[in-house]
């Protein structure tokens, strides 16, 4: 089985891409009839989804793991334990599955850019729903120390009361685009078709 476009995508840090690149071997390899359980990288699979924000993908995938993968190889299990605290909304936890695992030298850049990306979303979702936060309540939900989670929203515009130990969140005007990709509309087309036949 050739991983190499896996591979390639991981050492050009196209984390956005994997995913997808994962989600297009595995039907190949499945209409060819071979089998790939074994070495298939699950865990960089899970990774790419959470990356692009796909949990219900991450579960159905999940859910297709054989058992004796799960038992075998622990990043797998490490990998959805990040999962479990997305699909959960345990913000502060999915740093703490982040942090719990001492990952592959392949996973530990694409974890690593991951939750950058995340410790952003985390910034938006306060941006959007919070007018005031505790200092306390911020670092968890960045999941950093209260002074990085300080000096962060400070850099943003957000002004700090050390007296209340609240912080005052400075909205800005957000601007949403939604786009049809049609390749994975197809891609889903072939899946669901693969399955039926």
């Amino acid at each position: 089985m050739d991983l190499s476009p896996v591979t390639e995508a991981l050492s050009v840090k196209s984390f956005d891409k994997i995913a997808d690149i994962c989600d297009d071997l595995m039907l190949k390899v499945s209409s060819e009839g071979i089998s790939f359980h074994d070495d298939w990288p699950y865990a960089i699979h899970l990774l790419g989804y959470f990356y692009i924000n796909d949990c219900d993908s991450a579960r159905f995938l999940w859910k297709t793991i054989p058992a004796a993968i799960k038992e075998s190889k622990p990043e797998v299990v490490a990998a959805w334990r990040i999962g479990q605290k997305l699909w959960t909304r345990d913000y502060p936890g999915v740093y703490g599955a982040i942090r719990g695992y001492d990952w592959s030298q392949e996973a530990k850049d694409m974890v690593a850019a991951f939750s950058d990306l995340y410790t952003k979303r985390m910034f938006q979702l306060l941006l959007s729903a919070y007018s005031t936060i505790t200092i306390h309540d911020l670092a968890l939900f960045l999941g950093m120390t209260e002074d990085a989670a300080t000096t962060y929203v400070v850099e943003n515009g957000w002004t700090v009361d050390a007296t209340s130990q609240m912080v005052t969140v400075k909205k800005q005007a957000v601007k949403r685009e939604q786009k049809l990709d049609s390749s994975k509309l197809q891609r889903l087309t072939e899946y669901v078709f693969h399955l039926e036949h």
